[in-house]
């Protein structure tokens, strides 16, 4: 899967609809392998980007679960440790 792509489920404050869109992005840009599409694939990496994004804001709007909501602020720095982890700390 693509780093990228950050999970927004149960969240607290639940995800945002720029971070919905830019997730949206980041599959379609996986997907079609393109960064930046040529003029003659625009149209439909916009569509597409649309499409995803209106259907990951209704699969998070359903999705239920008993867990207590994620603290974003925890999150990133769990991310900050497994990079660090991951790729060494910039001290180093």
């Amino acid at each position: 899967m693509c780093r990228n792509i950050k999970t927004l489920h149960n969240f607290d404050p639940p995800a945002t609809d720029e971070e919905i869109q830019a997730a949206a992005l980041q599959f379609v840009r996986k997907l079609s392998g393109f960064n930046t599409p040529s003029k003659a694939n625009q149209a439909a990496f916009e569509e597409a980007i649309q499409e995803v994004t209106e259907t990951a804001r209704k699969l998070l709007g359903s999705l239920v679960t008993n867990a207590e909501p994620r603290n974003r602020e925890i999150e990133i720095e769990r991310a900050r440790a497994r990079n660090a982890k991951r790729f060494g700390t910039a001290d180093e």
